[in-house]
């Protein structure tokens, strides 16, 4: 019943855009269930895996040991052997989990709940994002469509960090819009709980700030945007506590994922040799495609930004590809497009202005959902 006072509440606008993501959130567990009833870990099985097995994957059981047992359990940590660097992980999301465990019993379910409530509150606060900039009145639904839609968008759905990150970010981003200081910071210091990227955040609003500022009361709101800083200063003093080392995480992800700093130059022939030499796996060198593919989505757009003049969006999405392109090779980076938000206000823009780019989007790029949604779940995934 609270529910369903709250759904009437909303505008028919934002009705119109949670009716949306219910719906694809009934599409990709309707593609959770196919896929384990078609693609068993043992082909010669009678039986399904478990209800939630799909999406118990990769990063999903670093989160898990950390809201289980914490950072360092019995005293081990990255001195022992075969250590899982979960120091790599930011501790928002373990710590909603630990909290939302203790009503729901079930892990998984825990972790499934979570998504699915902020990635709600992430669609209501993109569509607004829209309908600030875009007059007509459909464009808050068509960016969330394309967002919806997008190839990744099985993260949003996963107990991954992406729809708890973008349900602090983007109305983190809205209240920046609205020159609400206080309230844009408290939200991006929530946001850099959960991920290194709300410092990217940071930046942007910080940016913003500068570009509206206007007289001495907006001057004296400048404090606040520094309140960001402190999340990520804490968890490195606690990591500095137990291993002696202040960037203790993100040596755990040079250890674990290939993070240390290489030229950017470097890192794209690393990709690429990745990619179409030959020298990985084919599931292994297609994700690779895609990571190049979506490295040149992201310059275009930031590209696109700095021509518009929209220097805060184009300082986000520019950090963003800063860090995600000075690895060793490219990891993630189609992941990441789920948090670049002027992706999505844009293509929404360009498709109002032509009727043929959401046609095209839905044929070609639509369909690309479901093949990175079943090789997630089925464990296939390399990216």
């Amino acid at each position: 019943m609270f529910l369903r006072r709250l759904f009437l509440r909303l505008g028919p606008a934002d009705r119109e855009v949670l009716w949306l993501y219910l719906l694809t959130r009934a599409g990709i567990w309707i593609t959770a269930y196919c896929t384990r009833w078609l693609f068993a870990d043992d082909g010669q099985s009678h039986h399904a895996a478990s209800f939630f097995s799909p999406w118990q994957r990769w990063d999903w059981w670093h989160y898990l040991h950390i809201a289980q047992d914490g950072y360092f359990p019995g005293r081990s940590g990255p001195w022992i052997s075969g250590w899982d660097n979960r120091e790599a992980f930011f501790p928002g999301f373990p710590f909603v989990l630990r909290a939302v465990h203790t009503v729901i019993p079930s892990w998984p379910a825990a972790g499934a709940l979570i998504s699915l409530v902020a990635g709600g509150v992430a669609v209501l606060a993109l569509a607004r994002i829209a309908r600030l900039h875009l007059p007509q009145d459909n464009a808050g639904r068509r960016a969330v469509l394309f967002f919806l839609l997008s190839p990744c968008a099985v993260f949003l759905a996963a107990g991954y960090t992406e729809a708890l990150f973008l349900a602090l970010a983007l109305p983190a981003w809205l209240a920046a819009q609205r020159l609400n200081w206080p309230l844009a910071a408290a939200l991006t210091c929530l946001a850099t709980t959960v991920r290194v990227s709300g410092l990217f955040l940071a930046a942007a609003l910080a940016v913003h700030f500068l570009v509206t500022a206007r007289t001495p009361g907006h001057w004296r709101r400048l404090p606040w945007l520094t309140l960001p800083a402190l999340p990520p200063f804490l968890y490195s003093w606690y990591l500095h506590t137990h291993t002696g080392d202040w960037m203790a995480w993100k040596h755990a992800e040079e250890r674990g994922w290939y993070r240390d700093f290489h030229a950017p130059w470097e890192a794209w022939q690393n990709t690429w040799h990745a990619a179409f030499g030959h020298s990985q796996s084919t599931g292994y060198a297609l994700m690779s495609q895609a990571e190049l593919l979506t490295m040149l989505v992201g310059i275009g757009l930031c590209g696109l930004l700095l021509r518009q003049r929209r220097w805060p969006e184009a300082v986000y999405i520019g950090l963003s590809l800063w860090a995600l392109g000075t690895s060793y090779w490219y990891t993630s980076i189609p992941r990441a497009t789920l948090l670049w938000w002027p992706l999505w206000t844009g293509l929404a823009a360009w498709s109002l202005r032509n009727a043929r780019v959401q046609t095209a989007y839905l044929v070609i790029v639509a369909p690309l959902m479901t093949v990175f949604a079943v090789t997630f779940l089925s464990g296939r995934w390399a990216g």
